[in-house]
C-alpha cells in the first residue's frame, strides 16, 4: 500500500518541489526582490544537491563525498574556505562589502545505518557494516535537506556579498549523530579543533526537518530540545544456586529494585514544574540459565531534560539511588555516566530578535515549537555564543506518507525546501541590517 501511494504522489511532489518559494509557500515575500530572484534561480541546484546526496548518504566521521561537494561549490563562490575539521568537517567564510558582525549558519551531514523503503528514483542503495552487521545506510533524519538548503544560501549571499555589513560562517558539520565507536566527532569535535578560532561569531543558527505542515517554521525561547547522558550501572552481588537464594547475594533482584528506584526521580524527586525530565532502562543483563544466580548484572539507560541544573540533579540522583538500594541488600553497584549532547537551549533576546524574520517566512504556518526529547549538538555551540535552533516542516500532504525521523520510511516533501532557503537568508540579512 504504501509503495503504491508513493508511486503515485511522487512525482507530483517532485514537480512542485521545483517551482520557487515565492511560488510555493511563503505568505510574505521575506526578502528584498532582488534576493528573492536569487532565491527562485538556486532552487533547482538546491533540489538536485539535496536528492544527489540523498542517493549517496555517508555516515559520520565518513561524509568524505559529501564534504568535497561543498568544499568545492563553497570555493566556486569565492568564499575561504577550510576542510579537514573534525574529520569532514567543512567550514566557508563570506566576508560582506561593509563591516559588521560575524553570524554562523549550520548545517550537519551525516546519514544513519538504516535501510531505505522509500521508493524514490533517488533512493539510497549504499551498504555498509555496522557493529558488525552488514546494514543499509539513508539519510533518514533528513540532513540532506539541511546540506543542500545551507548550499543554496551560500550561493544567495555570496550573490548578494555587496549588500552585506559583515561575515556569515558556514558551519557543515560530521557526525551529528554520533562518532564511530572509539572516536570523537561532531559539534564538540569541530569546536576543540578551533572551529570558533577562525572567526568567532555572534550568533549562530540552525534548522532541523520535522515531519510537521510542510514549510511550516516552529521555534521556542530556552530549552527546545533534550540533553542526552547515557549511564551503566554495574550490580555486584555473589553467585549461588537458584534454589539457595539465602546462600548469595541476588543482583537480579537487587537490579530490578533499581529500575522501580530510578523512576522515582522524575516522578518524585524532581520539581516537576520546571522541566519535564526521563530516565530510562533500555537494556539489562546478566545471568547464562534459569538455576544460577549471578554475579553480577549490567544495566544501561538513558536520561534526558531540558534544563541544565535538573541534568546535574539527575546525575547525581541515579548514583546515589543505584548505590543506596543495592547496598541495603548487601550488593554494591558502580555507577558510570556518559556526558552526551547538552540540551539544545535558545537564546531568549536571540529569539524575541529574529521570531519577527521566521514569522515573515512562514506566514500563518509559524508556532511554538513544542518540547522535544530527541536531542542535538548544535547544542555546543549554542553553549558558546547565543543559538537559534528552529524546525522546518516537510510532511508530505498524504497522512500515510508521514514517518518520524529514523524512520527507514522518513519522506521529506521538497516543498519545504525554499522555506529553509529564505529562512536562513533572511535571518542573516535582518540580523547584519539591526546590527
Amino acid at each position: 500500500m504504501f509503495r503504491h501511494l508513493r508511486t503515485l504522489f511522487t512525482p507530483l511532489l517532485l514537480s512542485l518541489a521545483m517551482l520557487p518559494a515565492s511560488a510555493t509557500l511563503a505568505q510574505n515575500q521575506p526578502v528584498p526582490d532582488a534576493v528573492q530572484s536569487r532565491i527562485d534561480n538556486v532552487m533547482p541546484d538546491v533540489v538536485a544537491w539535496r536528492r544527489d546526496i540523498h542517493q549517496h548518504p555517508e555516515l559520520g566521521n565518513r561524509e568524505f563525498r559529501t564534504a568535497g561537494i561543498v568544499a568545492d561549490h563553497l570555493r566556486e563562490l569565492g568564499l575561504e574556505v577550510h576542510t579537514e575539521i573534525a574529520h569532514t568537517g567543512v567550514v566557508g567564510i563570506l566576508r560582506g562589502d561593509s563591516p559588521g558582525p560575524t553570524i554562523a549558519l549550520r548545517a550537519d551531514m551525516d546519514a544513519l545505518p538504516v535501510t531505505e523503503e522509500v521508493d524514490l528514483p533517488f533512493a539510497s542503495t549504499v551498504r555498509t557494516e555496522w557493529y558488525g552487521q552488514e546494514v543499509g545506510v539513508m539519510h533518514a533524519c533528513g540532513h540532506d535537506n539541511h546540506v543542500a538548503i545551507l548550499m543554496g544560501a551560500a550561493q544567495v549571499l555570496a550573490e548578494s556579498r555587496s549588500s552585506l555589513a559583515g561575515n556569515v560562517m558556514f558551519i557543515f558539520q560530521p557526525a551529528e549523530e554520533g562518532a564511530p565507536p572509539g572516536e570523537e566527532g561532531g559539534a564538540e569535535l569541530m569546536l576543540e579543533e578551533g572551529l570558533f578560532d577562525l572567526m568567532r561569531p555572534e550568533a549562530v543558527f540552525g534548522l532541523h526537518v520535522t515531519p510537521a505542515p510542510v514549510g511550516s517554521i516552529a521555534v521556542r525561547k530556552g530549552g527546545m530540545m533534550a540533553s542526552s547522558d547515557s549511564f551503566t550501572i554495574t550490580v555486584q552481588g555473589q553467585q549461588t544456586h537458584g534454589a539457595q537464594p539465602w546462600a548469595g547475594i541476588d543482583p537480579i533482584v537487587v537490579a530490578a529494585q533499581i529500575v522501580m528506584g530510578l523512576q522515582t526521580i522524575p516522578s518524585r524527586q524532581l520539581n516537576a514544574t520546571t522541566t519535564p525530565s526521563i530516565v530510562t532502562v533500555g537494556a539489562i543483563n546478566g545471568g547464562v540459565r534459569n538455576n544460577i544466580i549471578p554475579e553480577s548484572v549490567e544495566m544501561i539507560g538513558t536520561m534526558r531534560t531540558f534544563d541544565a541544573d535538573t541534568r546535574l540533579q539527575i546525575h547525581e540522583r541515579v548514583e546515589r539511588t543505584a548505590k543506596q538500594i543495592a547496598a541495603s541488600a548487601g550488593a554494591s553497584a558502580e555507577v558510570d555516566i556518559s556526558l552526551g549532547y547538552p540540551v539544545t537551549s535558545n537564546d531568549a533576546d536571540l529569539v524575541d530578535r529574529m521570531e519577527p524574520t521566521l514569522r515573515r517566512v512562514a506566514g500563518e504556518a509559524f508556532s511554538e515549537a513544542a518540547l522535544s526529547t530527541g536531542s542535538e549538538d548544535f547544542s555546543f555551540y549554542a553553549n558558546e555564543v547565543p543559538g537559534l535552533f528552529f524546525f522546518l516542516g516537510v510532511a508530505p500532504d498524504d497522512p500515510e506518507m508521514v514517518h518520524p525521523n529514523h524512520s527507514p520510511r522518513f519522506y521529506a516533501d521538497e516543498r519545504g525546501l525554499p522555506v529553509g532557503v529564505q529562512a536562513m537568508t533572511a535571518l542573516v540579512f535582518d540580523y547584519l541590517d539591526g546590527q
